[in-house]
């Protein structure tokens, strides 16, 4: 029997069989062509091939599994049909006689090393999309096709160097036990997919092609992997396996009941979305909405700015999807560690106090008016909020607003029919705490952003692994922010979410109750154990009868 240890993304088990997921290797080959129109042949036969695989893809993913999952595959669309990434190709072939195959490899490598250097995991997790598609191009110039599972009819448990978002979703099955990578990160699409279905996902484990058929146990919470594991310790953890499936039935049970307290205190519970491929988790664990959808992925995944009609479209599919649910999308959130090929921001000293968020949209309002619109015109399709990030005074919101009914007057003019949506801002800031007593007085919602409220109320970067013994989520001046926060917005009558890791955080649950928030809005596999929490607590909160 071997013991391995790696990273683990949950508490999950699997008991099964490893199946082990080897890629063809792609080889460059030359660099330099010695017929670059030939070349550009070549490329533009392999672009229209991973088109067509693309498009074929997502319409069998989105009848097999679900339009959120397929939704990957129409990301991927977008990216490759973007015309800078295309020109930057081509370009590449014919005025630096690359082959095709560098030409390609040369301009992914560059556009996910921007993702690389980015300081927020998740957007370095989204430099998978860029070799996805990268690959797929490399695959088609190749004449060669990815290997895959769909023989394998018996619960496995998948283990390979690595696994690109397309290849994660394709693995999708009930027979996927769990996943064994080398590499990867609790952002990866691996993890998020191991998330969404319940299942163990261990990364950074020295794996052996010779495990192959092997019988395998993977323990998320030792972030242990066991190899060959002799009798006594299968049968030890068949009987937690089945204990774990018993609590999972209890939590599933709760899926479609109200998160009361005791004493009956009603909170609505929303779910974090990264991307549309988050949506189907939120309905699955219960969502009553989305409480954030981060529109980022918009603008992180391409060579130029998204225009107004693609925004439109993916809001709409968000609104739609959700159907009568409340939706949250909050506005484009660059800068500090989020850098886009096409906004040329000046390196800062101080990135994260710097210049970001709704700073860039009031001092580009031509680029901030064209994600305003789309919106407004989603809004057409069910029930939008917008919310804006990095508020900190007054002005900012009345010229949010003025912003607003200019986009009205364009819209109308233009004889396109839009929504009205409700409009709020996240409380990340002590600024923005201190004088939320006016703040709400121009909007209808808050939404407390507890990571950078702690982050700037503490005065720490909490993604500094030195710093970790002084970050406290508990602190009093956190808390307190958070109670002066919901108090001001109450007195006019407006609702408070929680959102930010701490809204999953179990031990501040009651907190959050006795304070008297109205929402919380989480990752959606924390959802049902926070709403389990919640109908075991008593809240003795404050009643806000008029929300």
């Amino acid at each position: 029997m071997l013991t391995i240890t790696g990273q683990s993304i949950s508490s999950e088990l699997a008991i099964g069989t490893i199946r082990f997921y080897r890629h063809i290797k792609n080889i460059i080959g030359d660099t330099v062509a010695e017929d670059s129109q030939a070349e550009l042949i070549r490329y533009q036969s392999a672009y229209q091939t991973s088109m067509d695989q693309l498009e074929h893809l997502y319409h069998k993913t989105k009848l097999e599994i679900s339009a959120a999952e397929a939704d990957i595959f129409e990301m991927h669309r977008m990216l490759l049909a973007d015309s800078r990434f295309h020109h930057a190709i081509e370009q590449a072939i014919i005025k630096q006689s690359k082959t095709a195959e560098y030409a390609v490899y040369s301009v992914g490598q560059d556009l996910w090393e921007r993702f690389i250097a980015m300081e927020d995991p998740y957007l370095q997790a989204r430099g998978a999309d860029i070799q996805d598609v990268m690959n797929r191009l490399l695959y088609a110039l190749s004449g060669k096709k990815a290997s895959s599972f769909d023989h394998i009819s018996e619960p496995f448990i998948l283990m390979a160097q690595d696994l690109t978002p397309s290849e994660t979703v394709q693995m999708r099955s009930p027979n996927l036990l769990g996943f064994v990578t080398h590499q990867g990160s609790p952002y990866s699409h691996a993890a998020i997919l191991a998330k969404t279905m319940g299942v163990p996902a261990l990364m950074h484990i020295d794996i052996d092609e010779n495990w192959d058929g092997h019988l395998a146990i993977i323990d998320g919470e030792k972030q242990c992997l066991y190899i060959d594991p002799d009798e006594e310790l299968l049968r030890e953890y068949q009987t937690k396996q089945y204990s774990e499936q018993k609590k999972r039935e209890e939590l599933l049970a709760l899926r479609d009941l109200p998160a009361v307290t005791q004493d009956g205190h009603k909170v609505k519970l929303y779910a974090n979305a990264n991307s549309l491929t988050d949506l189907s988790a939120a309905a699955e664990n219960g969502a009553e909405g989305i409480g954030l959808f981060r529109s980022e992925f918009l603008y992180l995944n391409t060579y130029e700015y998204p225009d107004e009609e693609m925004q439109y479209e993916i809001y709409k599919k968000v609104l739609e999807q959700m159907k009568d649910k409340h939706v949250v999308i909050r506005t484009l959130d660059l800068g500090a560690d989020k850098k886009s090929p096409y906004l040329t921001l000046e390196p800062e000293e101080n990135p994260a106090l710097g210049y970001r968020a709704i700073r860039i949209c009031l001092s580009q309002p031509e680029l901030f008016k064209v994600q305003l619109r789309a919106l407004l015109r989603a809004a057409a399709h069910g029930k939008l909020h917008i919310m804006f990030p990095m508020i900190i005074s007054l002005w900012e919101i009345q010229s949010i607003k003025e912003l607003l009914e200019t986009c009205k007057k364009e819209l109308t003019e233009k004889g396109v029919p839009y929504g009205d949506p409700i409009i709020g801002i996240m409380i990340e800031t002590p600024a923005a705490a201190m004088i939320a007593d006016s703040l709400a007085k121009e909007v209808d919602f808050f939404s407390i952003g507890t990571n950078d409220l702690a982050q700037y109320t503490l005065a720490l970067d909490r993604n500094n692994a030195l710093l970790h013994t002084f970050y406290n989520p508990h602190h009093p001046a956190l808390i307190s922010m958070i109670e002066m926060t919901t108090q001001a917005a109450h007195r006019h009558n407006i609702p408070v979410c929680i959102c930010g890791e701490s809204g999953a955080d179990l031990t501040l649950t009651k907190t959050f109750l006795t304070i008297g928030v109205d929402s919380i809005s989480v990752a959606p596999g924390a959802l049902l154990p926070l709403k389990k929490t919640i109908r075991e607590t008593e809240s003795n909160c404050p009643r806000n009868e008029n929300q």
